[in-house]
């Protein structure tokens, strides 16, 4: 500090130095003055400090800056996702469509069971599928039927979630996707009374399975007696066969299911038509006229 001051009091022009040779030459060279004055600047510890103190201040507040604008385009990200026509969106929407739809069809058919009015309602219970399947497609369709069977199976047991994969669940399935896919009734209606046949046929064995009885030969049976006492009362005195009796009962069973099958894609139309769907649907001319 004590040389500090004495050079500071020292005068350039009465005292020369082998320091500071061009002390007397500094006054007729204005140029060599300021270069002087920035090499002692350079040289003094107090400017150095006030120049990283400088830098300094300049650094933070960009940092500042790029964090503010990383938040901004995060904030900007978030608000894209939640726009309707994003796929983060939709993905989330289609999401909780399908669970709501499998929880609507499982709870109706367990208090509809439970509650003995099962076949007052059966014709709506297909009818979350099909509509899961016609807003999101069939992936969508599908994963509605295995979580409605999923949460009957953990409510009631694994007989109820049975029961409603093939008699509801495989149709509703089924049902969805021809009309996703845009097929024609005729078709339609013939692969969904296939459909609905087999999940009967399946009923019947997973039934005959449990109470460790032959139902289906007790129908057959039934039927034969039936048919007997039809021929002997109008004065026929033949018995017909066991394959007559087979194929009489698969051609009820077809007509039953083809029948079930015809009105649910009438009632369903209406429906999805009520519901503004009507565009995605290929309805028959006589059908939409009606309409």
């Amino acid at each position: 500090m004590n040389n500090l001051l004495k050079f500071h009091h020292y005068h350039p022009l009465l005292h020369s130095s082998p320091f500071f040779p061009h002390t007397l030459s500094f006054i007729t060279k204005p140029s060599q003055l300021s270069i002087s004055y920035n090499a002692f600047s350079a040289s003094n510890p107090l400017s150095s400090f006030k120049l990283k103190a400088f830098n300094v201040s300049n650094v933070v507040p960009s940092s500042w800056e790029n964090e503010e604008e990383q938040q901004q385009r995060l904030n900007d990200g978030c608000l894209d996702d939640l726009a309707p026509d994003s796929p983060v969106y939709q993905k989330t929407l289609r999401l909780v469509e399908c669970s709501m739809f499998a929880a609507v069809a499982g709870l109706t058919y367990l208090i509809s069971n439970s509650l003995a009015i099962e076949n007052y309602f059966g014709c709506f219970f297909a009818l979350p599928i099909v509509i899961s399947s016609m807003r999101w497609g069939v992936a969508a369709g599908r994963k509605t039927m295995v979580a409605t069977a999923v949460l009957l199976l953990v409510l009631s047991g694994p007989v109820k979630a049975l029961t409603y994969v093939l008699m509801h669940g495989f149709l509703g399935f089924t049902m969805g996707s021809l009309w996703r896919l845009r097929v024609k009734w005729r078709l339609s209606i013939f692969l969904c009374t296939l459909v609905r046949a087999i999940g009967a046929l399946g009923y019947v064995l997973t039934s005959s399975f449990l109470i460790r009885e032959n139902i289906l030969a007790l129908i057959t049976i039934n039927v034969h007696a039936t048919l007997t006492l039809i021929f002997n009362s109008l004065g026929f005195s033949t018995v017909p066969s066991m394959n007559t009796i087979y194929a009489i009962f698969g051609t009820l069973l077809l007509l039953n299911c083809c029948f079930f099958v015809f009105l649910l894609h009438i009632l369903y139309a209406l429906f999805l038509t009520r519901l503004g769907m009507k565009a995605s649907l290929v309805l028959p001319r006589w059908l939409m006229n009606a309409l």
